[in-house]
């Protein structure tokens, strides 16, 4: 018997059943689908985790204060008031750092922000006007402020657009009169709309810009400045030249903050990190949560190779006496072993295949609801398709072997 032959017959005598077939089916069907889901939800998950950290800007690099030791603890970075604005300024010196094009410090804390009978509390950013080009978001209204703004100190705020939307509704904010900490501002500008999440969880949007001079010494004061009265700030941003340049902007950039710092053999108490370098970590997190709950998705398959094992062994007690017939007109063992082996792949892979409508359609219902875009990769099919079919073959040749070991005699006089 050929092949194709053993698959007709195969097929005849899984149509003969049906419901069992079906219910057979179930858990390979829940395993791909729920293997297929994961991982298209985990790489949706990274997919719009690149795009949020590759908006923020490009060649993007950033000095944090912090990874000071302390009575032999290291702290986190942001943990230590380390930075000034000094250093920001150090920075844009060409003779010293050759690879940065610009520098954007900035000095950040919540405030309470007022507007009429609107109110909020959100992060209230100083800064300069070299931020926009460094992070590569712009005004959508109105305008940034400039170097005049910066020297004068003046009073002058942009909003995010979420923070616009809390404090004015549908209004043109631009013109209006906030309070941060009740400290008039004028808006002078609304920025355009980022999306997604900060890194401590709210909006991006929701934020306020200020002149840096403006916050540190209109808003903060003394706790903007060290005991020396020098200027703090919470970040230096810096943009590299190109993106073949940021090693060297990095290195660059610790060898003027060690300088500056007086640091020789002790530990830094700053932290450089590339936009890069944080990308890479947040999609090993997301593979390595994507890998686990696919792994876990996948002990279902194994249920369901497990059931596929079952019903084949029934199968085989069912048929007996026509697996001694087809011997005794001439059935080899192989022909019958892969008959049953047949069955059972048939079995998989149908549920295989149903499983990837229902992985596709758990996918689209995600989608749906606007959370995350989930990607379902032509990978990901190919990887639950192969395992399904792994799994009728593993566990459907101890039945099958045990059906094509019967003997004829002993098969035909089974009651």
């Amino acid at each position: 018997m050929n092949v194709f032959e053993s698959m007709r017959v195969a097929l005849r005598s899984l149509g003969a059943n049906k419901l069992r077939s079906t219910l057979t089916m179930l858990g390979i069907i829940i395993g791909v689908g729920a293997v297929i889901a994961l991982l298209s939800i985990g790489q949706g998950a990274g997919a719009a985790i690149t795009a949020q950290v590759q908006g923020i800007g490009s060649n993007l690099i950033f000095v944090f204060p912090g990874q000071a030791s302390q009575s032999g603890i290291r702290a986190a970075a942001g943990t230590a008031a380390t930075m000034t604005l000094a250093d920001a300024s150090a920075l844009l010196e060409s003779n010293c750092c050759p690879d940065i094009a610009e520098v954007a410090p900035v000095y950040n804390r919540n405030a309470q922000i007022t507007a009429g009978g609107s109110n909020t509390n959100t992060v209230v950013n100083g800064t300069t006007p070299s931020f926009q080009s460094v992070r590569n978001w712009y005004a959508a209204r109105g305008r940034f402020f400039d170097e005049r703004d910066l020297d004068t100190v003046a009073r002058v705020a942009v909003l995010g657009s979420a923070t616009a939307k809390t404090l004015f509704g549908d209004q043109d904010p631009v013109g209006q009169t906030i309070k941060i900490n009740r400290v008039p501002f004028k808006v002078i500008g609304v920025m355009v709309e980022k999306g997604g999440t900060s890194s401590f969880g709210g909006s991006q949007d929701d934020v306020i810009f200020v002149p840096i001079t403006s916050a540190q010494r209109r808003l903060f004061g003394s706790t903007a400045q060290t005991a020396s009265g020098a200027w703090r700030v919470t970040l230096i941003t810096v943009s590299a030249a190109s993106e073949k340049q940021m090693s060297a902007a990095m290195a660059q950039i610790t060898q003027v903050m060690r300088t500056r710092h007086k640091i020789i053999y002790q530990q830094d108490d700053f932290t450089v990190i590339s936009q890069k370098e944080i990308l890479g970590v947040l999609n090993q997190i997301t593979d390595i949560l994507t890998i686990f709950l696919a792994s876990i998705a996948a002990i279902s398959l194994l249920v369901g190779g497990i059931g596929i094992m079952n019903i084949m062994l029934v199968s085989v007690t069912e048929r007996t006496r026509e697996i001694g017939i087809r011997k005794a007109v001439g059935a080899r063992r192989r022909d019958i072993l892969l008959q049953f082996l047949i069955e059972a792949v048939t079995l998989s892979v149908a549920g295989g295949a149903l499983g990837i409508l229902f992985g596709s359609g758990v996918g689209l219902l995600v989608n749906s609801t606007g959370v995350i875009q989930t990607v379902v990769a032509p990978s990901s099919v190919m990887l639950a398709v192969g395992f399904s079919i792994a799994v009728g073959l593993f566990f459907g040749l101890y039945p099958a072997a045990r059906a094509g070991a019967l003997h004829p005699i002993d098969a035909l006089r089974y009651e």
